[in-house]
């Protein structure tokens, strides 16, 4: 029957992921925002859990934490990363490890192509032109607004923590003029959501933590006209149904 073979035609995968990490939120976003067009089945695949010190190698005697890999991550991806994702034969049921897709980034434009949307559905445009702005976009987000996040959380000294901080900043401002060169509120035109969206979002969602952690002088200014752009488009993305089905 038709419906039969267009169920057939929608691809599916195992989802090789972990609920707290902001690279598997990005793969995660694009699969709820294909979420007719791509099928997946969530797979648990890294963590920490606590487990009885046996041979006391904390000299405590008490339970320590150990990071946990399944073995399906540590065969389909070389890294042992997620988001990892297995392609499932819909007919044989089947994951092919041999095919297997990762690295955040590639698997938000992967995802968008086999999925088979067209125009403003689509996560990367179909414009060349649009597409290799937002491939540009991408990658500065990631190092200029998403990196600098751990040099907050992780540095020693407060001067090193400021200097990433401020760089963080710098990294938003450029996104929100760059935004100004649409209609917005998101980076493409007419509010199409896009991988540059997706690449910066799961780490915008986490920005607060930085005032419980470090402060008040961490905190992004809500004031700051130069990120005006910046806070209109975060109000959109946190607004859409696609992107509340994801948050942990």
């Amino acid at each position: 029957s038709t419906t039969a073979a267009a169920a057939k035609a929608v691809p599916k995968f195992r989802y090789l992921s972990a609920w707290f990490c902001p690279f598997a939120h990005r793969a995660t976003l694009a699969l709820e925002h294909h979420a007719d067009r791509v099928d997946y089945e969530w797979v648990e695949a890294l963590g920490w859990e606590q487990r009885k010190d046996d041979n006391n190698v904390t000299g405590t005697g008490q339970e320590w934490w150990y990071h946990w890999k399944a073995d399906e991550l540590k065969r389909s991806n070389p890294s042992a990363l997620v988001p990892t994702l297995i392609p499932v034969d819909p007919q044989t049921g089947e994951a092919d490890e041999s095919r297997s897709v990762y690295e955040s980034l590639v698997t938000i434009d992967f995802i968008d192509q086999i999925s088979g949307a067209t125009g403003k559905d689509r996560l990367v445009s179909e414009d060349p032109y649009e597409a290799a702005r937002c491939r540009v976009w991408a990658e500065k987000v990631n190092r200029d607004c998403c990196s600098p996040y751990y040099g907050v959380l992780v540095r020693k000294e407060d001067g090193e923590r400021m200097e990433h901080f401020e760089q963080l900043i710098g990294g938003l401002k450029a996104f929100s003029r760059e935004l100004k060169k649409t209609s917005g509120p998101l980076f493409l035109a007419d509010a199409q959501l896009s991988n540059v969206d997706l690449a910066l979002l799961p780490w915008a969602f986490r920005y607060y933590v930085f005032e419980h952690y470090r402060g008040p002088d961490y905190v992004i200014s809500t004031s700051d006209a130069e990120l005006e752009p910046y806070h209109e488009w975060y109000d959109h993305v946190m607004s859409l149904d696609s992107v509340k089905r994801t948050l942990p």
